[in-house]
């Protein structure tokens, strides 16, 4: 779909009460850290989940009721305010506001990281969205990002050779032995090279897309080398696309991670006093953790290789939430299977969009003998009462509720699925 055709169109915001009919297009964008907070409604600051005793969400949790809402229907968490009538109170006691338990299926929480985390499908996937913008090989900014290897972001007077004549260059990758040379000699002349998160940030943060563009678009015309021809396509695109979505790169950065709503990963209580626990829940668990440890080590001024490691495994587990496995070794459960992230419970056949949203094919195909029907005409087929009960059930509950034989369109189609007497007439 071209973008033209995506700016003629007026945007608007879907909201979970009413849907719109005049929905002509989707668009997916970057999220940028405000967007996340409008999305939120809180922090999520602890790991638990729900309390084994009393069996109610822990207060700032992953299932907390203040942030995702009541786990019962207008109902607070302490007992307070029960019943319709006290609908959109929030109580004063447990601060839950009493409404609706569904809004714990679209209520989303946020988590503050303490060190800005890249989004792995900008690192990982080609071309790298963040490597292009750079123009650094991905491989070197794994390095960066994973605290092995600095970044140039000022290069000041240094240069390789004492000589000068082979002068560093912005967005240069070192290694800790050139880092080290070069911070001892030119520290003095402005020299900045930095490892992690809030380097790649910054770097991202100062780029002028439009004077980039400009800059692109005179160095294709002069070049005539194609290998160099098609980095500078790779790079215009991914900046072209920038330009024309209006995302800014810094955004592929997160500093605030949206938590799913509860209800959408949800926690099941077993036989036996055991709890089924979906897995993005303890992937979650793992940022928590890692994102605390990492807020006290700071507080606490850490040395800084004790900081950077603790940065790194915050990374690494932000990554797992994401796409598990996408950097080699994925993240296992207690029973040593990999735990299902993000990404799995959207992509393929058994997926949110294939599985759930989008319509399936086998809801009305069935098998059968062909056989001869005399009273049929050349343009007519026979099929089964049963398939022809699932094909044409919207009509059919229609004349149900008609004849008077029932009286919502839910007591229709639970007739039709015990398949009474009523439904055959």
């Amino acid at each position: 779909m071209s973008n033209s055709y995506l700016d003629n169109l007026t945007p608007i915001d879907l909201n979970s009460e009413e849907r719109p009919k005049d929905l002509e297009a989707l668009r997916l964008r970057v999220a940028s850290p405000e967007r996340v907070l409008s999305w939120s409604y809180g922090e999520v600051k602890k790991p638990e989940t729900i309390n084994y005793r009393t069996l109610k969400p822990e207060r700032d949790g992953l299932f907390c009721a203040k942030i995702f809402g009541p786990i019962r229907d207008y109902e607070c968490l302490c007992g307070k305010y029960k019943k319709m009538r006290y609908k959109g109170v929030v109580c004063e006691k447990c601060g839950v506001e009493v409404t609706s338990s569904k809004v714990r299926r679209n209520r989303m929480g946020h988590i503050e990281l303490v060190a800005p985390v890249a989004h792995i499908w900008y690192v990982s996937s080609l071309p790298s969205r963040i490597g292009t913008l750079l123009n650094v090989k991905m491989k070197d900014l794994e390095r960066v990002l994973y605290y092995e290897a600095y970044i140039v972001k000022n290069p000041g007077d240094a240069s390789y050779d004492s000589n000068g004549e082979n002068p560093v260059q912005k967005y240069d990758v070192l290694n800790e032995e050139q880092y080290q040379h070069l911070h001892t000699y030119f520290e003095h002349s402005g020299f900045d090279a930095r490892m992690g998160g809030e380097i790649i940030q910054e770097l991202l943060a100062e780029l002028d897309l439009v004077d980039i563009m400009m800059q692109l678009k005179e160095d294709i015309q002069n070049t005539k080398a194609v290998a160099k021809k098609k980095t500078i396509v790779k790079r215009l695109k991914v900046i072209e696309a920038l330009l024309d979505s209006d995302n800014r790169p810094e955004w592929m950065m997160l500093t605030h991670l949206p938590v799913l709503p509860p209800d959408l990963r949800p926690l099941v209580s077993l036989d036996g006093g055991k709890f089924a626990v979906s897995d993005v829940n303890d992937l979650y668990r793992r940022v928590i953790n890692r994102n605390q440890r990492l807020k006290r080590l700071v507080e606490l001024n850490a040395p800084e290789i004790i900081v950077r490691n603790e940065k790194r495994m915050l990374q690494e587990s932000v990554d797992a939430l994401f796409d598990n496995g996408r950097r080699g070794n994925s993240v296992k459960g207690a029973n040593k299977r990999p735990l299902k992230s993000l990404s799995e419970i959207i992509k393929g056949k058994q997926g949110r969009f294939r599985q759930n949203l989008l319509g399936k094919r086998v809801d009305f195909s069935g098998r059968s003998v062909i056989v001869v029907g005399p009273s049929l005409k050349m343009d007519q087929c026979g099929i089964p009462k049963r398939m022809a009960l699932e094909l044409f059930k919207p009509h059919v509950m229609a004349k149900l509720e008609e004849k008077g034989y029932a009286t919502t369109l839910k007591s229709a189609k639970k007739m039709i699925d015990q398949k009474t007497n009523e439904v055959w007439e």
